[in-house]
């Protein structure tokens, strides 16, 4: 009897610890940046690697999270239309954040696999995103001016990267870009944030034991799966991502995620 109230216990805690393995709910989590170049706090979101992913009756579910963030900038870094699933979760989502916020874009991998990669850069474009290809746009929040930069996926077949002068840009400098294995180009230049995605977490984590097993051109146990990543006084955000059922393999304990990240005005 005793032993098979131990099996039972086993197999309880078992099933409880692959319930809390897969728990893909919508997760938000959030960094504090002090800066000199902000007058005021500023609150910028990271929607990254959406592949179409759905998140309730006409993406309520994740619309309503970004609504409660209150954000000023919405930064996409990629991968937000998918190459396989239908796009209509992707565009209800980039219809609905254009219409409240200033939105900035670059492409993912995905948008160019999926041979449409023009067509999506034109038609997001339509809705009010600022689409980055090599360019940079200034937004002005709060009366402070942000200048985000922003390179194409490597897919596309363009390094843009060399087209930014060093130090160019006005106020607090962000570079959106895709690929965060890149970061050692990225760190060349004088941005104040660099915000990345696609390593999608590493897919399996550990709490405490394993930061991410693995992610794409980064290979197993990757240096950057997600999280801050502190280099002198650049800050480095690489986004876990959205993607749920587009994934070939189960996320564990790896939540999709929306990134906030605060900009606070630290003392000259």
């Amino acid at each position: 009897m005793r032993r098979r109230k131990l099996l039972w216990g086993l197999l309880a805690a078992a099933v409880l610890l692959l319930i809390l393995a897969l728990d893909n709910r919508l997760t938000v989590r959030r960094y504090q940046i002090e800066t000199e170049k902000v007058t005021e706090p500023i609150r910028i979101l990271v929607v990254s690697d959406l592949h179409s992913c759905a998140y309730g009756e006409n993406q309520r579910g994740l619309l309503d999270a970004v609504a409660a963030e209150e954000p000023d900038l919405v930064l996409l870094p990629g991968d937000i239309v998918d190459d396989v699933l239908p796009e209509e979760n992707a565009w209800t989502v980039l219809e609905a954040l254009a219409a409240q916020w200033p939105c900035c874009y670059v492409t993912g991998n995905h948008e160019w696999w999926s041979g449409e990669a023009e067509r999506i850069c034109q038609e997001i474009e339509a809705l009010g995103i600022r689409v980055l290809r090599g360019e940079s746009a200034e937004i002005s929040v709060k009366e402070n001016t942000l200048t985000v930069f922003g390179i194409d996926d490597p897919d596309s077949g363009e390094d843009q990267l060399s087209q930014f002068s060093e130090g160019a840009g006005e106020g607090y400098t962000i570079l959106l870009a895709h690929r965060p294995e890149r970061i050692e180009s990225y760190l060349s230049y004088s941005f104040d944030l660099i915000v990345s995605g696609h390593a999608h977490g590493g897919q399996w984590r550990i709490p405490g034991l394993l930061n991410g097993l693995y992610a794409p051109n980064q290979g197993l146990f990757p240096d950057y799966a997600g999280g801050r990543y502190d280099f002198g006084e650049q800050v480095f955000l690489v986004s876990r991502g959205l993607a749920r059922e587009s994934t070939r393999i189960p996320r564990l304990f790896n939540p999709p995620e929306l990134v906030v990240a605060e900009l606070l005005p630290s003392a000259a």
